[in-house]
């Protein structure tokens, strides 16, 4: 079928083993690493192969403990399921360039018993997050994403995950990943930067920042910010604080959402 390659992990030599497929999206870039085993899954959701690797799943962020007991037991169970489904089997990893992190792990899309991204996302396990270098499979992501949260499933049944209003983002989410979702009433520019704002008064208000060497990213993508405005968007990242009050910085135009028609 046009887009989708099959991998193909079948039984080695004599071993009476059955074959295995799983189908691998274009999107997910090339395979890297081919039948790896993971030793072992850590709290941060890297798994160490047996070849002495470590891998992170590229595209999603699994939940942390927010220090309640519903946050607690649902970071539990995100990595309770992320090894169950890479014990005791082969676990393939396709990664596009670049491919590792600032701490020599690989970035990858994982595939065993299926799409481990997937899986997580439509149990409620992960939410999408795109990371600035990275886009690939963004859409079909969202998709899944988007109907654990229709359904409440996992995190989305919890309010620490709930989608921000962008007119009520709290301060408190300063320093942490958050989606964010509003009007746009404004698009501005200066020092070198863009800005999409919504609340008329922009010193007062939630506003999304894109630094003027990211904005290369939106020209090569044909994104154009003046078609935002009136628009009603979703945007995920790190809420920072800007003058005191919480923003974002966008690098990438796959962190954002159009949800509505033109």
């Amino acid at each position: 079928m046009q887009g989708i390659r099959t991998l193909i992990l079948a039984a080695i030599c004599m071993c009476p083993q059955a074959a295995f497929a799983a189908a691998i999206p274009d999107c997910a870039g090339p395979v890297h690493i081919a039948r790896a085993s993971v030793v072992r899954v850590e709290r941060s959701g890297a798994m160490v192969l047996k070849t002495g690797g470590t891998v992170m799943l590229e595209g999603i962020l699994l939940p942390v403990s927010k220090g309640d007991i519903e946050t607690r037991l649902l970071a539990d169970q995100a990595i309770a399921a992320l090894v169950r489904l890479t014990d005791g089997t082969s676990v393939t990893f396709a990664a596009s360039p670049p491919r590792m992190d600032r701490y020599g792990r690989v970035r990858a899309q994982a595939f065993g018993a299926g799409w481990i991204q997937r899986i997580l996302l439509e149990q409620g396990l992960a939410r999408v997050r795109i990371a600035p270098d990275r886009s690939e499979c963004a859409p079909m992501l969202y998709a899944v994403e988007a109907q654990a949260r229709a359904a409440k499933r996992g995190l989305w049944a919890l309010p620490a995950y709930r989608i921000r209003p962008a007119d009520g983002v709290p301060k408190n989410d300063i320093g942490s990943f958050q989606i964010v979702e509003g009007v746009v009433v404004n698009i501005g520019a200066g020092d070198g930067r863009s800005f999409i704002d919504f609340d008329r008064d922009w010193r007062a208000g939630f506003s999304a920042v894109i630094a003027g060497e990211d904005r290369k990213a939106f020209r090569l993508a044909g994104f154009d910010l003046e078609t935002l405005r009136g628009r009603r968007i979703r945007l995920r990242g790190m809420v920072r604080g800007a003058d005191g009050r919480p923003g974002m910085a966008l690098a990438n135009p796959a962190q954002i959402e159009l949800l509505d028609e033109p």
